[in-house]
Formats: C-alpha cells, structure tokens, sequence
C-alpha cells in the first residue's frame, strides 16, 4: 500500500463523522495537531532571533570591512546565546513533505473516483475546480477538451480464448498510468486508446489468452466514464471511441473558496506580524516582509484562480490556514509567559544581589 492510498484509507474512516468535507478537515487538524511542537520550535526561534537582530545587526556594521571576522564573530554570538539561526528552517522542511502528500492525495484520481461527487456546505462538489466541463457518463460518446487525461476503473471484465465465462474484477494495476491516447486528442473525432496487457494483473499464460476486455474509462477532467470494450492488437488492448466536444462550467461556490483562502493566509500573516512587532525589528527588513505579506495571498489566488485547484484540497488549505491563526495566537501568548517568567526571574537576583551588597556595606 502506498502512501497516498493508506491517507485516502485515513480519509476514508475520518468521514464516518459527516462526510468526506468533515473528514479533510479533521485529517487537517490531527496533521497540524501532531507538528504543535515544531510549530512551538519555529515560533521561538523566529521570537529570539528578532530579540537578538539589534546585537546582530551592530556585529556586522563593526565587521563589515572584514567578512571573515565577521563571520567569526557571528559564530561566536550564536554559540553565546545559544541560538541555531537554522532551527526556524527546520520545522518546515519536515512539515513540507507531509503537505505535499495531503495535496497530492486530493488530487489524486482515486479520491476523484471515490469521493469527488461529495458536497459540503456550500460546495457542491469536492472535486470540482473553477472551471470545469462536465460530460454525460454512458451514452457511448467521450465529452472531452482538447488536452484532458484518462485513467481506468479499478477492475476489468477479461475475455479468454477457448473460455465462454469471463474472467471478472480483473485488477488493473495503477489505473491512473494503464490508459494512453494514441495520436492526437481532437474534440469532435474518434480517439484511439491503448492499455498494456501487462497492466492487468493474471498470470502469465492468461494473459497470452486475451481476446478482448472491457473497462471502464474516465475522463478526469469532466469526471465522464463509459464502459469500452477493448479488443487485442499486436499484443497490446486498443479501442475506437467517438467523441464530442464539452462546454466548460464557471463554479462559483470554488471562487469563494478562493477568496477565503486568501482571507484566511491574510489572517495568518497577520498573526505572525503581530508577534514580530514584539520585538525591535529592522525598518528595512520589515518593510520586505510587509511587503512580501501584501504579495504573497494576491500572488496565490491568482496562480489558484490560472491553475485548476479541486474544492476538496482548496478546503485542506482553508483549514490549514485557520489552524495556523490559532496556533500562533497560543504559541505567542506562551512565549510571552515564558519572557515574562525570565525577566521576573532576572529581577529577583538583582535584587538578591542588591541586598547582599547592602548587607556587606
């Protein structure tokens, strides 16, 4: 089992709650839930290195003239602080590739095929992107655009020579890759199809025996699936079906899924400056982030609104964001108790030491 069909399998069971749309959001949440400490780690490091920036800033204005004892220097400092300049980094490079997997498994064809149809709220499919076309299922006719993808049903209904029953629920390995297009994808004319015999999973002498098979097709852009019956051609399984031309759907219900996801990243940047400005910043480098901040969620919502981005990961990344507004709102204010805690603790020496100079005079 790979990873995305076990996350799929995760998915799956989290749905029981209320559906599929429930169910991203509490993979979302126990995700993000289980990366709290990293989330822990970055924030304090983000928090002591702008705590630290004013002496670090006057180290390189006194070294600027010589890069190598600067970079000394800076060594030094950290290593006298106790600081890792790299440890904000850290905790994303982990959390990248776990991201990159929820993403990659809602937009995987295997939860199109198993839970793309599913509605939340106002979504009337999780599967649906901005613009979509959508194609009439089993009518013997392929609705397609010009640049759509195929992928295959799980199974297959195998025929064999010399055998009158077929083999049925023939397993197809990697239903997404069995399927390729011969030639040219031309709205409006019969498309050639292929799939590799070795795609099927029989033994070996079966396979030599194939006469025909038939599939299910689908078209993962318009979601269409019709039944094709396959038959053997110098050693491969092809097929001949017409196709028509499809009119492409404006959903509006994903549009405002992207503009909350911009509200949402906004939100979240919002959180992260409002602990920045804790500490002494520099103006030039502030300025950049502000910046960078303005950019960033107009920069994404576009590529979003360019891009096809289904429902059901524009929803992960919604949640997403919103947990993070969260978990930086705690985090802060438990940063902001630790500080207060050292410098309480602080006060108290110098005032212990105070006494014993007192007592000593």
């Amino acid at each position: 089992m790979d990873f995305t069909t076990l996350t799929i399998e995760i998915l799956k069971a989290l749905s029981i709650v209320g559906g599929y749309g429930i169910g991203i959001i509490l993979l979302t949440i126990i995700v993000r839930a289980a990366m709290w400490p990293l989330g822990v780690s970055q924030q304090r490091s983000m928090r002591t290195m702008q705590l630290l920036q004013p002496k670090m800033k006057a180290i390189q204005e006194r070294y600027k003239s010589d890069p190598q004892k600067m970079q000394q220097k800076m060594m030094e400092f950290y290593k006298e602080h106790k600081f890792n300049p790299m440890a904000g980094c850290f905790p994303l490079l982990i959390q990248m590739p776990i991201f990159i997997l929820l993403y990659s498994t809602l937009m995987s064809p295997q939860f199109i095929q198993m839970a793309g149809d599913a509605h939340f709220l106002f979504i009337n499919r999780l599967d649906a992107t901005l613009k979509t076309s959508a194609g009439v299922s089993h009518d013997g006719i392929l609705g397609v655009s010009k640049y759509d993808t195929f992928m295959t049903g799980k199974t297959a209904k195998v025929y064999l020579k010399d055998i009158d029953e077929p083999l049925e629920n023939v397993k197809i390995e990697k239903p997404q890759r069995a399927i390729e297009v011969q030639g040219d994808l031309n709205p409006g004319e019969n498309v050639d199809f292929k799939i590799s015999l070795d795609n099927l999973n029989l033994k070996f002498s079966q396979l030599d025996q194939i006469e025909k098979a038939q599939i299910d097709v689908m078209d993962v852009q318009t979601k269409e699936t019709e039944l094709i019956d396959f038959t053997r051609k110098d050693g491969i399984l092809t097929a001949t079906v017409p196709t028509k031309e499809v009119q492409t759907s404006f959903h509006y219900d994903v549009m405002l899924l992207i503009l909350l996801f911009a509200v949402t990243m906004v939100l979240s940047q919002k959180a992260m400056m409002s602990m920045n400005k804790m500490a002494n910043q520099d103006p030039a480098q502030a300025a950049m982030q502000k910046s960078m901040n303005t950019f960033m969620p107009i920069m994404l919502t576009f590529t979003f609104v360019i891009i096809p981005i289904p429902a059901g990961v524009l929803l992960y990344l919604i949640a997403s964001n919103c947990f993070q507004v969260v978990q930086t709102v705690i985090i802060n204010k438990q940063l902001e108790a630790e500080d207060a805690k050292k410098e309480e603790q602080i006060s108290d020496i110098d005032l212990a030491d105070a006494k014993q100079i007192k007592e000593k005079e």
